[in-house]
């Protein structure tokens, strides 16, 4: 199989059904906790945070699995037990189910039907994702502590700007003038710091950058 392809989906009202309670089994669970309903199972839980998930006690084998699968029809499997083979075992019935699956202790070329949960910062409507395709979490955690500084107030930006978009396009700018115009908001490091100040009403620097044809970095 060739390289994933990032896409994004909606789990609300889903069912995820994660096979492992360790520490990766809850990272997981409280991943997709906020929007599916999360059952986790496992022999054995870790005292850590399971984001609410329904949690069943059982060690099941590849018969039981199918099982599972067959009698919460999930939107997405996760296999992230210590075991390998199970692991494998949990990816080959998905696959046969026709479920995505997110194999944790996978990495590198994948199967169809194989997804990468990465790691995500998310700002109002923005959603910014990385991933190293499971071959350095250290890595992606890093790069998702880096977005979550440098672009700190990104989802206010971009609320400001879709709102511009049909202001602009209400007073009858053009198509392409109305898309410059939104360019040299996003890049103005005027506006940004208006939205860092906590400014009630960036309007006026919005104002006088759409003026300024000739654009602001600054």
């Amino acid at each position: 199989m060739g390289s994933v392809i990032p896409l994004f989906h909606d789990f609300t009202d889903e069912t995820v059904l994660v096979f492992g309670g360790g520490s990766v089994g809850a990272r997981k669970s409280r991943k997709f906790a906020d929007e599916a309903d999360v059952v986790v199972v496992s022999p054995e839980f870790a005292d850590a945070d399971f984001g609410g998930a329904e949690r069943v006690r059982e060690a099941p084998d590849a018969e039981a699995v199918v099982e599972w699968i067959d009698r919460t029809d999930p939107a997405l499997v996760v296999a992230a037990t210590d075991d390998a083979a199970l692991n494998d075992a949990i990816a080959e019935v998905a696959d046969e189910r026709g479920v995505l699956v997110n194999q944790t202790d996978a990495s590198g070329e994948r199967d169809a039907n194989s997804v990468v949960v990465p790691a995500t910062v998310e700002d109002g409507p923005v959603t910014m994702a990385v991933s190293t395709d499971g071959t350095s979490p250290a890595v992606s955690k890093y790069l998702r502590e880096r977005f979550e500084e440098e672009f700190a107030g990104v989802g206010e930006m971009a609320e400001l700007t879709a709102e511009l978009r049909q202001d602009l396009r209400d007073e009858g700018m053009g198509p392409e003038e109305r898309r410059a115009a939104v360019r040299r908001v996003v890049n103005s490091g005027r506006v940004w710091k208006a939205l860092d100040s906590g400014r009630s009403n960036p309007s006026q620097v919005v104002s006088a950058v759409i003026s300024n044809n000739t654009g602001d970095s600054s």
